[in-house]
C-alpha cells in the first residue's frame, strides 16, 4: 500500500475496523449472506467502539472526523463483508442531509443520537420510477397545519425497516418540478409510515433493503429539513457528493479481501506438480488487480480530502472514485473467482461472495452510467467556455 500520510488517529481507525471485521464478522458472514440477516449485533459493536461518530462533530456528539475517516472505516469493514459495510455506511447516508442542510435544532435533536449509535438512519429518495433519475420523485408531501401529509412507497432502502431516522425526499410543488421537491426527517412510529416488502438481495446480504410505504403519514412541519420547502433536490445531489466517496472506498474493499483471498489460494492450490502462484500467467493476473485497486484507492482518499478541505466542485471527482473504484471491484473479484477454477463457483470457499457484493456498488447511488454523466459534464463545462 502507498503512504496516503494518513493522521495516527486514521491509523487507529483502520487497526480498530480491521480487527472487529476479523473477529467479529469474519466467523459468522457466510452465515449472515445466506440467511439474508442483517446482524444488529455487529452494530452495536460499531456503537460501543464510536464508528458511528467519526464525521460528526464533537458539538453534537461526535470525534470531529472527516469523510476519510469514513472511507477507512468502510474499506476495512468491505474488506470482510460489503453487505455489514453497507448497513454501516447506510446510517451515514441517511445522517449527510441532516448534517448539511438540518436547522440548528435539527442537527441537536438527532446527530447526536446517530453519533452514540443509539438510532440508525436512512435515506428515502429512490421510488419505482426514480433511481438514476432523481427528479422523477412521486411521492408528495402536502401541508395541513402544522403537518405535511406524505403519500407513496420507496424501494430498495438501505437500513429500511431497522434504521430509527428516515431522510425522505418529496413532493410539495408539483409545479415546479425539481425546484418542487423538499426533503424531510421522519421517524420510524410514525402515524401512516410503514414498512413493505424487504427484497432478497444478490449480494450484500448481511444489509437489509425494504420499501418504506406513506399512507398518509403525519410528519410535523418541525422536521421539514432547513426548515425550507424546495431544496429536496440539491440536498439530494450535494448529499451524493459526500456519500460517493464511501461507496468508492466499499469496493476497495471488497477488491482488496477478494486479491487477499485470491492471493493465498494461488499460494496453496497445486497444478501440473506447481502451486499456482507460480505461473506467469496467475502473477500477471495477481499484478494487474493489486495495481487497479491501489490505484482506485488513491483516487477515494483523493476525493474524499477533496471533501473534507470544503471543495465546491467535489462532485466530479467522487463520480470518477465511484465509478473507477467499483468497476475495479467488479474485475478483480471476477477475477479472483477465475483464480479459484471450479472451485471458486461454489459457494463454501467464499469467494463467489466478493463478485456478489461487488456487483451493486456499480448500480446505487447512481450507475455507473450517470457517474460517466457527471464527469463528462463538467469537462465540457471546463474545456469549452
Amino acid at each position: 500500500m502507498l503512504n496516503y500520510e494518513l493522521t495516527e488517529e486514521q491509523k487507529e481507525i483502520r487497526e480498530l475496523c480491521r480487527r472487529l471485521a476479523e473477529e467479529k464478522i469474519k466467523p459468522y458472514s457466510q452465515e449472515w449472506d445466506e440467511a439474508n440477516k442483517m446482524p444488529d449485533e455487529v452494530l452495536k459493536i460499531f456503537a460501543q467502539s464510536d464508528l458511528f461518530s467519526l464525521c460528526i462533530p464533537e458539538e453534537y456528539g461526535g470525534m470531529g472526523g472527516g469523510l476519510l475517516d469514513l472511507c477507512i472505516a468502510t474499506e476495512e469493514i468491505s474488506r470482510i463483508d460489503g453487505g455489514v459495510a453497507a448497513s454501516y455506511a447506510a446510517s451515514f447516508l441517511g445522517m449527510f442531509p441532516i448534517l448539511l442542510f438540518g436547522t440548528e435544532e435539527q442537527k441537536k435533536k438527532y446527530l447526536p443520537r446517530l453519533a452514540a449509535g443509539e438510532s440508525i438512519a436512512a435515506f428515502g429518495l429512490t421510488e419505482p420510477e426514480a433511481g438514476s433519475d432523481a427528479a422523477a420523485v412521486k411521492t408528495t408531501a402536502r401541508k395541513d397545519g402544522k403537518f405535511y401529509i406524505l403519500n407513496g412507497t420507496k424501494h430498495f432502502i438501505t437500513n429500511g425497516g431497522v434504521a430509527d431516522i428516515y431522510t425522505i425526499i418529496a413532493v410539495t410543488d408539483k409545479k415546479r418540478g425539481p425546484r418542487g421537491m423538499s426533503a424531510f426527517i421522519v421517524e420510524k412510529g410514525t402515524e401512516g409510515f410503514e414498512f413493505g416488502k424487504k427484497e432478497d438481495k444478490m449480494g450484500i446480504r448481511a444489509s437489509a433493503t425494504r420499501e418504506l410505504i406513506f399512507n398518509e403519514a403525519r410528519v410535523p412541519d418541525e422536521n421539514l429539513l432547513g426548515g425550507r420547502e424546495g431544496t429536496g433536490f440539491i440536498v439530494t445531489m450535494k448529499t451524493f457528493d459526500q456519500s460517493r466517496p464511501g461507496v468508492a472506498a466499499q469496493a476497495v474493499g471488497i477488491a482488496q479481501g477478494a486479491l487477499e483471498m485470491a492471493t493465498k489460494y494461488a499460494h496453496q492450490r497445486e497444478q501440473f506438480g506447481r502451486k499456482i502462484s507460480s505461473f506467469q500467467g496467475i502473477q500477471w493476473m495477481l499484478a494487474d488487480m493489486a495495481a487497479k485497486i491501489e490505484a482506485a484507492r488513491a483516487l477515494v482518499y483523493a476525493a474524499a480530502r477533496m471533501v473534507d478541505r470544503g471543495e465546491k466542485n467535489s462532485g466530479p471527482a467522487s463520480a470518477a472514485a465511484k465509478l473507477f473504484a467499483s468497476d475495479t471491484a467488479m474485475e478483480v473479484a471476477t477475477q479472483a473467482v477465475q483464480i479459484f477454477g471450479g472451485y471458486g463457483y461454489m459457494k463454501e470457499y467464499g469467494i463467489e461472495k466478493f463478485m456478489r457484493d461487488a456487483k451493486i456498488t456499480q448500480i446505487y447511488e447512481g450507475t455507473n452510467q450517470i457517474q460517466k454523466e457527471i464527469i463528462a459534464l463538467d469537462l465540457i463545462k471546463r474545456y469549452t467556455k
